[in-house]
C-alpha cells in the first residue's frame, strides 16, 4: 500500500525503515513500500490493507484504492495499490518477526519489521527506497500527472 499525500513541493510517500540488524545502520536502499504476503485465496487487496495495518499500526487512512500493478522484486511478485492520505509516521508502531541474533548465538530476539516510517518527496523517495520498488513511484508519478 503506497500511501501519498499533498505536499508543499508536490506529492510524497510513506515509506518504512525495515526493521532488524541487518537494516539498521542502512538509510539509502534500506526503505520499503508496507507489504507483506497473502495466501493463494487470500483477496490481494484484503491482504495489502491487513499488512498496512499490521507494519504501521494503523488501518489505510483511505477508503479509495487506485492499483498501481504488479512487478517482480527480490524474486516477488509485488502488487501494490496507491491510497491519498494522511498519517502521523511518529506514532507508526510495527508488528514484530523473532530471529537468532547474534548468528549462531542460540539467543532469539524479536525485532520490528519496520522500525520507523516518514514521509518523502518523490525525488528523495527514490533515494531511500529498495531499488525493486521505484517503478512504482514512477507508476504513482504518471497517475498524479508528474
Amino acid at each position: 500500500m503506497l500511501l501519498h499525500r499533498r505536499g508543499p513541493a508536490g506529492p510524497e510517500v510513506l515509506l518504512g525503515h525495515m526493521g532488524g540488524p541487518f537494516w539498521a545502520r542502512k538509510d539509502d536502499g534500506a526503505w520499503s513500500i508496507p507489504k507483506g504476503e497473502h495466501a493463494a485465496d487470500e483477496d490481494p487487496e484484503t491482504a495489502a490493507r491487513r499488512e498496512f495495518a499490521e507494519e504501521l499500526g494503523s488501518p489505510v487512512p483511505a477508503a479509495d484504492l487506485v492499483p498501481l500493478g504488479e512487478l517482480r522484486a527480490s524474486g516477488k511478485v509485488l502488487a501494490v495499490w496507491a491510497a491519498e492520505g494522511d498519517l502521523d509516521a511518529t506514532t507508526c508502531r510495527s508488528n514484530t518477526f523473532s530471529l537468532e541474533w547474534p548468528p549462531r548465538s542460540g539467543r532469539v530476539q524479536e525485532f520490528p519489521e519496520i522500525d520507523r516510517a516518514a514521509w518523502f518527496p518523490l525525488a528523495q523517495a527514490r533515494e531511500k527506497l529498495v531499488r525493486g520498488q521505484v517503478p512504482f513511484l514512477d507508476r504513482l508519478a504518471a497517475l498524479a500527472g508528474g
